[in-house]
């Protein structure tokens, strides 16, 4: 066990900036389920809890630096509205794009999403459905954001997030002779159609949809039809339910046939 200094927590702390975590290298989880999920799938580098949690949890990661905090130190600490008891900083996974995931599983393209919730979301419904890649945009918030971290429930443990040029990336998987799907409002009616059971489904972002570079490369229109066709409805849906909607359509063909 090490003290806590200055700089240490300074550093967690800095960790809530996207600019901090590429300079370090690291991201951090907080709050006793998202660290038990999370972190014992990461390289952890340091382990800081209250003596409290230390006592009621066996969890200590090899390798990693255990810190026992006062409940100020981990309130400036935290990157939450309550600070948690214990967090959990961790190394970012060098990942990179499976280019023959299309090929034989679903995979999830995430276009420019700016909201930390969302994509932490769309990360759990992938895990959810046994979608083991997502490829986002340059421009999607980070998903090392502690708040993506949070709203994964641990899904991030599970599914690989890469980033990457995404009209460059779903052209070469289009050209693969592999279908990347994008929902519409002139798209084909997604209960109406058969879906295959591999392949890309692209979302867009929360208020511009799939943007023009990227929705050049989708070669399957979907639309997600409302409910009593042709009435008034809300303009559009949350970029997260849609997604869920268009997986769960994906894999209940995948069911009955």
């Amino acid at each position: 066990m090490i003290e806590l200094t200055n700089s240490l927590r300074k550093t967690v702390a800095s960790l809530g900036d996207v600019a901090h975590r590429r300079a370090e290298g690291l991201f951090k989880a907080e709050g006793t389920k998202c660290v038990l999920d999370t972190a014992p799938h990461f390289a952890v580098r340091y382990l800081l809890a209250t003596d409290g949690w230390l006592s009621a949890h066996d969890y200590r990661p090899v390798g990693a630096d255990v810190v026992k905090c006062i409940r100020r130190d981990m309130e400036r600490m935290s990157s939450l509205s309550t600070a948690p008891d214990v967090i959990a900083v961790m190394e970012i996974p060098q990942w990179t794009v499976d280019m023959d995931e299309p090929s034989r599983n679903l995979v999830i393209a995430v276009d420019s999403l700016q909201d930390p919730g969302n994509l932490g979301t769309i990360v759990r419904v992938a895990d959810w459905f046994g979608v083991r890649e997502v490829v986002c945009s340059k421009g999607t918030v980070d998903v090392f954001n502690p708040k993506t971290v949070q709203a994964t429930m641990g899904a991030l443990a599970r599914v690989k997030v890469v980033y990457c040029d995404l009209p460059e990336t779903l052209n070469a998987i289009s050209r693969n002779g592999v279908e990347v799907c994008g929902t519409f409002l002139d798209g084909e009616n997604i209960y109406r159609t058969s879906l295959p059971r591999n392949g890309v489904i692209v979302v867009g972002n929360e208020g511009r949809g799939i943007s023009d570079d990227v929705s050049g490369t989708v070669t399957r229109r979907l639309t997600i039809p409302s409910y009593p066709e042709g009435e008034a409805t809300s303009e559009s849906l949350n970029a997260a339910v849609a997604t869920a909607i268009t997986v769960a359509a994906f894999r209940q063909q995948c069911f009955s046939k």
